[in-house]
């Protein structure tokens, strides 16, 4: 199913532009943010107007799931968890084949906090998310953050898993896992890394 172009101004600068642009013409900003890395850097000020941006276009749209996925990605950098869960979770909805949806709506489910102290309903969601996930698209970050489920919740309370963390991590470091992806992914989690992994 072909995606609405929408007539918007650029998150960045404000020109006029629409979704089916890559980038704007004006500043050369993306439009639509499909992966996280693209707000990563963005200082926070840029981030809420882009999100605001996001928002109003989103008002007239509400089911463009290029805009609902950029929201998203902006309320992620924000950490506005609650606020970035529900977003990312429309953008799921008509796009089974964006694995990043799935990855950061599980990252959004620990709202900030380590897996440890959630609830079992919590790891399931997450669970199931990261395995969507890994169905799309095998990445090594994948598999390390579902190593990390593994490691924080399975482990320090001392419950049976298969695989275990370590064999997740396994797989996450043969699927090309970074250094510089765990470093992003634990400054995105909002939590310090475990010693273990």
């Amino acid at each position: 199913m072909a995606q609405t172009v929408v007539s918007m101004n650029c998150p960045k600068c404000g020109a006029p532009v629409t979704t089916d642009q890559k980038k704007c013409e004006y500043c050369d900003s993306p439009i639509i943010i499909s992966t996280f890395n693209s707000v990563y850097d963005m200082p926070m000020p840029q981030v809420n107007k882009a999100a605001g941006t996001y928002r109003q276009a989103l008002a007239e749209n509400p089911d463009h799931q290029g805009l609902n996925n950029s929201l998203a990605m902006c309320y992620l950098k924000l950490k506005l968890y609650d606020k970035a869960l529900p977003v990312f979770e429309k953008a799921m909805e008509d796009n089974f084949d964006n694995s990043e949806t799935f990855f950061y709506a599980a990252i959004c489910l620990l709202k900030g906090q380590k897996a440890f102290l959630h609830q079992r309903p919590t790891i399931n969601k997450i669970l199931e998310y990261i395995n969507a996930a890994l169905m799309i698209e095998p990445k090594g970050i994948y598999y390390y953050f579902l190593a990390y489920i593994k490691y924080d919740y399975f482990q320090r309370k001392f419950l049976i898993t298969s695989p275990n963390y370590r064999e997740v991590l396994n797989t996450a470091i043969g699927a090309g896992l970074s250094q510089h992806d765990v470093n992003r992914l634990y400054a995105i989690l909002g939590v310090p890394k475990p010693d273990v992994l």
